[in-house]
C-alpha cells in the first residue's frame, strides 16, 4: 500500500505540514481524517443547514411550556410527609 504524501498546508487548520509527516503537528489531521480529496463531504452526518436562527432556537428550547408553580401532587406529598413526621414525633417518643 503506497502512502500518500502530506500536503504542504493542512486543509483542516491551515498550518504548515512537514514533508514526511504522517499527521499535522498542529491539529492531528491525517489522510484518514482530513487529507482526503473528499474530506469535506459529510455523507451520513446530521449536519445542520446554514439557515440556523439562534433566536428561534432559544425560543423553542427555553420557552416556558408549563405554568410556574408547584403541582398539586407535590403539595399532597409534602403534607403527607409533614403529617407522618408529626405522628412519629408524638407517638414515637416515650
Amino acid at each position: 500500500m503506497k502512502r500518500r504524501p502530506a500536503p504542504e498546508i493542512c486543509p483542516v487548520c491551515g498550518e504548515d505540514v512537514p514533508r514526511d509527516a504522517l499527521a499535522c503537528p498542529e491539529c492531528g489531521a491525517d489522510y484518514n481524517s482530513g487529507w482526503k480529496d473528499d474530506a469535506m463531504v459529510y455523507d451520513g452526518l446530521d449536519v445542520p443547514d446554514d439557515s440556523f436562527d439562534y433566536d428561534e432556537f432559544v425560543k423553542e428550547e427555553f420557552q416556558a411550556s408549563r405554568k410556574p408553580g408547584i403541582k398539586l401532587v407535590w403539595w399532597i406529598t409534602g403534607i403527607l410527609v409533614l403529617v407522618a413526621f408529626v405522628v412519629l414525633y408524638f407517638y414515637g417518643v416515650r
